[in-house]
Order: C-alpha cells, then sequence, then structure tokens
C-alpha cells in the first residue's frame, strides 16, 4: 500500500509518503524525477544506536545506490539527550564530513532524533535541507511533519527550536512491527488527538477498533487509515497557518499539561504520548465543566484513551502547584495568560486563554 499526502505550503511544499517497505526506496524517491536533493551530493544520516541497528544498512544502500555520499552520526537514545550537547555532535559530524549548502541531513528514527536533526539542519551554514524518515508511531504521525524542531531547555520541553520543513517525509509502516508496544501506545496518544481536534470519522474509527495497545492487533488496512487520515490532518492544518500564528495551535491539544509532566518527571517515567495523554484527560475535564462538550464526550475521550493502554492520572510523584508554576514558563503563554487547546464537540477543538486558575486546579 502507497499514500502520498502533500503538504502544500507556499514557500516550501513537499509529500508525505506513506509506503510499505519505504525505507528500500528512499534513495530513489529522493532523486525522483524532479530531485528533491540531486545524487551526488552529501548527507548526513543522523540516527541512534538501535534504529541504526535495525534499519542503518537498508537506509544507507538505499541512498548510496540512487548516488548519494553518506556518512552517519549516532547519537544516545532517549528525551533526556533532547541538548545542545546533542546538536554539538550533529555539528561536529557536519564539519567533519565538509557539508556544504547543497547538502542534507536524514533523521532516521523517533520523533527526539527528528526534532534535533531538523534544528542541526536549520541551523548549520544557515539552512541545510532535511529528510525525515520516522520509525516511531508518534513521529511519523506528528513529530515528522510540519517543521517543528528544537531541544529541551532544563526548565522547558522545546523551548529552544526552529521552525524547518523536511524536504521529505518518509513513512514505511513496517517498522513498526519492531516498534516497543509502550512506544506505539504512546503513538497512539496523537492519533487520538487528531480524532479529537479535527477528525470525528478518524475517532469513531478508533472506537470501532478490538484493540488499539499494540502494533499486531490493529492489521495492515487499519494501520494504514490511521497514518493516512493522521497526516492528512496535520498537513492541513500546517497548510494553513505553518509557524503557529493562530490554527496550527490546536495541534497542542493535551499537550500544555503534558509538557509540564515530562519536564517535572526529567523525562523518566513518563513518555511523550503518556505526557499527551495525561493531558488530553485534564483538558477534557476541564471542557466538560465550562461546557465545551458533553460529559458523553468527555467519558468517550477517556475511554479511547484507556483502549490504547494509555495513562490516565497525573504521577503520584507531582503535585498541582508545581505544574501550574511550571505552565507559566510555557511556550503558549500570551500576556501572562496560558493558551489552552479546548475541544468543541468531537471533531473540533479552539484555543482559549480564559481558563481560570481555579478550574484548572480542580482538573488538575
Amino acid at each position: 500500500m502507497k499514500s502520498v499526502i502533500p503538504v502544500p505550503l507556499p514557500n516550501n511544499p513537499y509529500e508525505v509518503v506513506v509506503a510499505t517497505g519505504g525505507i528500500d526506496h528512499l534513495g530513489s524517491w529522493l532523486a525522483g524525477g524532479a530531485p528533491l536533493v540531486k545524487p551526488g551530493q552529501k548527507l548526513l544520516l543522523v540516527s541512534n544506536p538501535a534504529i541504526f541497528k535495525q534499519y542503518g544498512d537498508r537506509a544507507l544502500a538505499s541512498l548510496t545506490e540512487a548516488g548519494y555520499a553518506v556518512e552517519t552520526c549516532l547519537l544516545p537514545a532517549g528525551e533526556r539527550y533532547k541538548t545542545l550537547g546533542s546538536i554539538q555532535k550533529i555539528y561536529d559530524a557536519a564539519l567533519g564530513f565538509h557539508l556544504e549548502r547543497k547538502s542534507a541531513m536524514v533523521a532516521l528514527g523517533g520523533g527526539v532524533i527528528g526534532d534535533m536533526t531538523g534544528f542541526a539542519a536549520a541551523t548549520w551554514l544557515r539552512g541545510l535541507s532535511v529528510v525525515q524518515v520516522p520509525t516511531s508511531l508518534l513521529a511519523m504521525v506528528d513529530a515528522s511533519i510540519g517543521g517543528k524542531t528544537g531541544v529541551n531547555h532544563p526548565q522547558g520541553k522545546n523551548l529552544i527550536g526552529a521552525f524547518h520543513q523536511p524536504r521529505l517525509v518518509m513513512i514505511d509502516p513496517l517498522v513498526l512491527k519492531t516498534l516497543p508496544a509502550r512506544e506505539f501506545r504512546a503513538g497512539m496518544a496523537e492519533v487520538i488527538k487528531y480524532g479529537v481536534i479535527r477528525d470525528r470519522a478518524l475517532f469513531e474509527t478508533l472506537e470501532a477498533a478490538p484493540r488499539l495497545d499494540q502494533y499486531r492487533y490493529l492489521g495492515d488496512e487499519l494501520l494504514h487509515t490511521i497514518l493516512t487520515r493522521s497526516c492528512q490532518a496535520k498537513a492541513e492544518v500546517v497548510s494553513q497557518d505553518e509557524k503557529e500564528a493562530g490554527r496550527r495551535a490546536i495541534l497542542n491539544y493535551g499537550h500544555t499539561i503534558g509538557h509540564a509532566v515530562e519536564s517535572l518527571m526529567q523525562y523518566r517515567g513518563v513518555n511523550h504520548g503518556e505526557a499527551v495523554a495525561i493531558g488530553m484527560v485534564a483538558a477534557g475535564k476541564i471542557a466538560t465543566a465550562l461546557n465545551y462538550w458533553t460529559a458523553a464526550e468527555e467519558a468517550r475521550q477517556l475511554k479511547l484513551i484507556e483502549k490504547a493502554g494509555l495513562p490516565t492520572q497525573i504521577p503520584a510523584q507531582l503535585n498541582a502547584d508545581d505544574i501550574l508554576a511550571l505552565l507559566q514558563g510555557d511556550k503558549k503563554v500570551e500576556d501572562g495568560q496560558v493558551r489552552f487547546v479546548m475541544p468543541k464537540g468531537l471533531g473540533d477543538a479552539f484555543v482559549t486563554g480564559d481558563i481560570t486558575h481555579d478550574t484548572l486546579l480542580a482538573a488538575l
């Protein structure tokens, strides 16, 4: 199965390709009819050791066969390594390989690798092309699309970054076979998010599925539907608002509280998707309290999050006051007010800065 989803940005259009066995055709796609990066150019492939061990040789073979000169840079896996120190390692590799402005970086990995490679590409030589080859469900449906890149600051997630659109996103669903079940569930949080904020039909498709907590229970057709509909939802929002000046902010549903939970846990014990799930549960409670949606819709969201095997409670070692304090440093604060994405019925959402301290405290 193969689907091609355009991201029709005025100045930076590109395609998201969802193709079975896509890693083996990465080079030919990149060098195809109108080359995105011309064969003969240097590519720096950035990955982590575990992912590279499984898929690195195939990606390298595809790229070298298409005529590219490829070097690699391997970084430790994990959110806690998403730092400027890791970016320095990519810079060092780029310098050692003598990358030029016509060169490109290729991110082979999950969201952490994709974010860091994108940021390094945005800032090395004032901007190189970047190709995203996501290997986690979360990265496939979210992090690889839209051009958000960056690293974490000790006081907050993704506070350092830049918008830098990829030249190509190549999604190979087969790599999810080797994704740990916990990471698959984490990605499902972002899929559920799209159902809540934009695609009611996707939400209902997920409700109808027997199980959502592991790859093996989905089947090829349902997985392809999940990937293409999620990518389409993000592509449509991004094409309307490339740099989050307005509508794109709805993609942060569940992320405001989720990022605070991740930061307070020091990126240990709770992964990004789990934190987003917790954030969506809290947002759902607030939406019900303020009559933005019904208690029945909140219950349907909660049931779907539980069906995906995701957590629904803030970790016991955290307290509401610490979360509230950290929220004041969030990127989405405007004029001192934390802005939240709220559901307005299933399949629709909006952004508001009118959530009071008491309402938020009660939800937490």
